[in-house]
């Protein structure tokens, strides 16, 4: 995969969102609990990001870290859909198959209020640390089959953790998939190699009350994500419309304090009304299959 830094350059598309919006806004939230690296469940380490940092001995089963993931799925993950189906908005859960694998009924629920079933790989790792293309495919593969028997829905876009392999676009193209979203180089879609890139955003993400330099408050976490809505509607408006991408986990906002970020910016969407399309990252990518056109040359 060649790097670009230069992308549209001074050139960007003029993109014209549904119904004249002035920005796309795409909610995902990510459904990992019982992904993630733990010895319970066969992996060689246990993860080590949590509410606090692991303090287990390597090999030795965490029971508290799999509690904290366990929250997310067991009190998270209600709290989310309800607020969903509250505020009459519709998100791209990304989903890891070994999470969906032992929670099907749970990830039915998520496709049955109608939301969209993404790929988030199989386990919650990078896809960069693959050792071979074969075993990425087998991996990918694996994943949205337990997506798809789950949900009854097939996966159309990908994100993994961290970074992606240099085989992985091509893998997505050979399957099928509608669009990636490992990149985080732009605020605008674009093709590569043939694929529909999404990119999506660490930064206005509930990572960030993990990072010491993060969000503390839910109120900063709004703020943030309104002065970014604001931002790129004023983008919008002066003729280059834009993607919003607000991230969020099950066991991150998924506790009550910081679920008043959630309910704070699903406000704050509706209160700009016509402003912005919310919509599910296959949605986005499907206007985008019948509006972008694709460059003549791999890269824009």
């Amino acid at each position: 995969m060649r790097r670009d830094l230069v992308g549209y350059g001074f050139d960007p598309p003029r993109l014209a969102w549904p119904g004249g919006a002035l920005l796309a806004v795409s909610l995902v939230v990510n459904y990992e609990e019982g992904a993630e690296m733990a010895v319970e469940a066969g992996d060689a380490e246990n993860e080590r990001i949590g509410e606090v940092i692991s303090v287990v001995p390597p090999g030795r089963r965490d029971l508290g870290q799999e509690q904290i993931f366990g929250y997310g799925l067991r009190a998270g993950l209600p709290r989310f859909l309800d607020a969903f189906d509250r505020h009459g908005v519709k998100a791209s859960f990304f989903l890891c198959g070994r999470a969906v694998e032992r929670t099907p009924a749970l990830a039915a629920e998520v496709t049955r209020r109608g939301h969209e079933a993404a790929n988030h790989g199989w386990v919650w790792r990078p896809h960069a640390d693959y050792a071979t293309e074969a075993e990425e495919e087998a991996a990918l593969l694996r994943s949205s089959a337990a997506i798809e028997a789950a949900t009854g829905e097939r996966p159309v876009g990908f994100f993994c953790r961290g970074s992606a392999s240099a085989w992985t676009r091509s893998l997505l193209a050979k399957h099928g998939y509608r669009y990636d979203s490992n990149a985080f180089d732009d605020d605008l879609p674009y093709w590569d190699s043939g694929m529909l890139v999404l990119p999506y955003a660490l930064d206005c993400n509930d990572m960030k009350f993990f990072h010491p330099n993060g969000f503390v408050l839910p109120d900063q976490f709004v703020a943030y994500a309104e002065a970014a809505m604001d931002q790129l509607i004023e983008e919008g408006a002066r003729g280059v419309p834009k993607l919003l991408n607000i991230g969020l986990h099950l066991r991150i906002c998924g506790r009550p304090a910081r679920f008043r970020a959630v309910e704070g910016i699903l406000r704050a969407l509706k209160l700009r009304g016509d402003a912005v399309w919310v919509a599910r990252r296959r949605d986005i990518a499907e206007h985008l299959h019948r509006t972008l056109p694709k460059p003549e040359t791999a890269t824009p």
